[in-house]
């Protein structure tokens, strides 16, 4: 599947009124990290791989087709059970594309990942982390949580939104790109005022001799969700599992 674009808004100075976020996802003790898979991949082989990694990931990301697609697959759901036996939490992917796509079709979207896929959240993709796009995604929040029980929302600015977007969302991925880009990311003083579990990051372009340092630089950045890979992200860098994932889980979970 294509890999999505990643957001870079701009964010602005005057959040919104805070308003409650849902049930925050169990967070492991100060200085652990989990993993997460962007699963924006059809082969069984490549989820089973996940699937079956000790420590394996907390989070799976599950891309059908840029979406939910047309209708239910017995592929994905034989997998997303095998996946949510394992323990891990499997979000549905759906893209709002900068906050322009029709609530009403986001939602539907939901709806359908919910009962073809029994997922226990989604990830927004594409997300626009202005405070104008406030209620938009406050919305879409609202209705994953009350068509899921203890629905699990996470949003993709890919860079660090309005600080009042950390009321609406689990988890927010503040970086999405490449590991040399990843060194010089700069981080706003309001991220040390809440959890790592409330943040990811996505490292792509990592060679193996830098992933130590990416996942150090990433604890000092509060990332309690992670996930580099060598894979380029002038490509697909969702396509496959990264060449040493075996070590990435054995890093990432070492801090605990």
């Amino acid at each position: 599947h294509k890999a999505p674009a990643v957001a870079k808004p701009s964010p602005s100075a005057a959040p919104p009124p805070a308003q409650a976020a849902g049930p925050a996802p169990s967070s492991p003790a100060a200085g652990c990290q989990s993993t997460f898979v962007p699963a924006y991949f059809y082969s069984g082989s490549i989820w089973d791989q996940a699937i079956d990694t000790k420590p394996g990931p907390a989070v799976m990301l599950l891309n059908v087709d840029n979406g939910v697609g047309t209708s239910p697959l017995s592929h994905f759901q034989d997998l997303v059970r095998q996946a949510q036996d394992a323990g891990i939490t499997v979000l549905g992917y759906s893209s709002t594309v900068y906050g322009s796509r029709a609530i009403s079709s986001v939602e539907t979207e939901v709806s359908e990942y919910k009962s073809w896929y029994g997922v226990n959240g989604i990830f927004f993709d594409l997300t626009q982390g202005t405070a104008g796009e406030f209620s938009y995604y406050q919305t879409l929040a609202g209705y994953v949580r009350s068509l899921i029980p203890g629905g699990v929302v996470w949003l993709n600015p890919g860079s660090f939104p309005d600080p009042s977007f950390m009321s609406i969302a689990n988890v927010v991925m503040v970086f999405e790109g490449s590991y040399s880009s990843y060194l010089s990311d700069q981080v706003p003083g309001w991220v040390s005022q809440y959890s790592p579990s409330q943040f990811a990051h996505v490292i792509y372009d990592t060679p193996e001799s830098d992933l130590a340092s990416a996942v150090s630089l990433s604890r000092q950045r509060r990332a309690g969700h992670l996930f580099v890979t060598d894979l380029s992200g002038s490509g697909n860098p969702y396509g496959a599992l990264p060449s040493y994932w075996s070590q990435e889980a054995s890093t990432v979970s070492s801090g605990c």
